[in-house]
């Protein structure tokens, strides 16, 4: 199999403004496989960047051999290296497998389009009045708040005052177990959903203070579990997991994530990364495991590089062609010099 990689720059809509600080653009790592496609996103707070990522590529793009329909073989092959570049091979070989079989993916997984749950939108950190106009703006049910700073409260509330729809917390490990314990009471009075990673990664101690308060908020951890193997730890002190294909490895490593999150009595949710409409595409192949969705990222980029997933709302339209269903989007200046 050939392997191909190249940057692609992703530009956002407005600052994205999380506990870890802003960005207006992002780098992600295209990756071609033979007719396969896959994404690597670029996370600063795990230590990836291009460049690193293109040097892994490069490294393991000669082990990269034999039928591609032995996954789990190639797979199991790869060299320790960053997650995100793991995960590209990862989709773009089941992107690959699935052309040849002439199906879309989520039919070789057994998975029913029709059971993804909706979406949510995501609201970077602002003023609470941006926020809150934000929110009434984008007339969605379901809106995913990103929090971290003193202000948090005011922010909660004002979105609140601005709309009816289902809120849901991200705290990006931005507050101490003291915050969190005076905050997530006062917020429970704005009728929220669950809130993601309250506390720092490593912070399991702080997690079990706010399971004895018997807080009505469920809890679940997003950075503080990569793989299936993180998910044990957090037994019994969290109410679920947030699943990306970019922190995991791929679709393999996500679809075991899933299942030892079950037997261990976790909801889940399907989420992503800064992506483009391929690797967010990918994990909506996954998303009828889900109990809640957050895959956004296309809605938050101005200059998407391909065309996959469509949304009616919040509602999420998987493409019925074989493979993921991903296509490079046609640009309007390369469709008026075919004219």
């Amino acid at each position: 199999m050939r392997l191909s990689a190249q940057v692609a720059t992703l530009n956002l809509r407005t600052p994205f403004h999380i506990a870890h600080g802003v960005s207006e653009q992002r780098q992600n790592v295209i990756v071609h496989l033979d007719d396969g496609l896959g994404e690597a996103a670029v996370v600063p707070y795990y230590g990836d960047t291009p460049r690193g990522i293109l040097e892994y590529l490069d490294r393991v793009s000669p082990e990269l051999q034999g039928d591609p329909l032995f996954v789990a073989d190639i797979l199991s092959s790869l060299p320790v290296g960053p997650l995100a570049a793991i995960a590209a091979i990862d989709i773009a070989l089941h992107d690959l497998v699935a052309k040849r079989l002439g199906h879309p993916l989520y039919r070789l997984l057994g998975l029913n389009p029709a059971r993804i749950p909706d979406t949510s939108l995501t609201l970077a950190i602002d003023a609470p009045e941006v926020m809150k106009a934000r929110a009434e703006e984008s007339g969605l049910p379901i809106l995913k708040i990103k929090l971290g700073k003193d202000d948090d409260v005011a922010r909660v509330r004002a979105i609140r005052e601005g709309t009816s729809a289902r809120l849901r917390l991200d705290v990006n490990g931005g507050w101490t177990c003291g915050a969190a314990m005076d905050r997530l009471p006062q917020l429970s009075e704005f009728g929220v959903e669950l809130v993601e990673q309250p506390l720092p990664v490593g912070d399991v101690e702080g997690l079990r203070r706010l399971r004895q308060m018997g807080l009505d908020i469920p809890i679940f951890v997003d950075e503080s579990v990569r793989t299936s193997r993180d998910i044990i730890a957090h037994a019994g002190l969290v109410d679920g997991v947030v699943i990306k294909l970019m922190k995991s490895g791929g679709i393999r490593e996500a679809l075991r994530a899933i299942a030892v999150a079950r037997s261990l009595d976790m909801r889940v949710m399907i989420s992503c990364m800064i992506e483009s409409s391929l690797g967010v595409t990918a994990a909506a192949h996954l998303a009828p495991l889900g109990d809640y969705i957050d895959l956004d990222a296309p809605l938050l980029i101005t200059n998407d590089p391909f065309v996959g997933v469509q949304y009616d709302g919040a509602r999420l339209l998987l493409p019925d062609s074989p493979g993921l269903g991903v296509e490079p989007r046609v640009l309007e200046s390369a469709r008026k010099d075919g004219e």
